[in-house]
């Protein structure tokens, strides 16, 4: 699975994008969040909130209960603000 990170994310992960073979047991964005975060000290940074995290799969806006199964390509990304 391909997985993109944007706006502050990528710069606490350290990375534009990278290739992953998804661990058993993670199901949901919920699940790979925080996969992610406990994966090493870039990802405790990037989501040591993550309800503020939003995520698209296949580039279609997601909630973190969306099931992970099928997708492609996972984007996290900051709250977007307007102005």
């Amino acid at each position: 699975m391909k997985l993109l990170y944007f706006a502050w994310v990528r710069e606490r992960i350290g990375k534009a994008e990278e290739e992953i073979a998804i661990p058993a047991g993670i199901e949901t964005v919920s699940d790979l969040i925080a996969w992610l975060a406990a994966r090493d000290e870039g990802g405790a940074r990037a989501f040591n909130e993550p309800e503020v995290i939003r995520a698209a799969i296949d580039r279609t806006h997601a909630s973190h209960d969306m099931p992970l199964a099928g997708a492609q390509e996972v984007a996290f990304f900051p709250p977007m603000t307007g102005g």
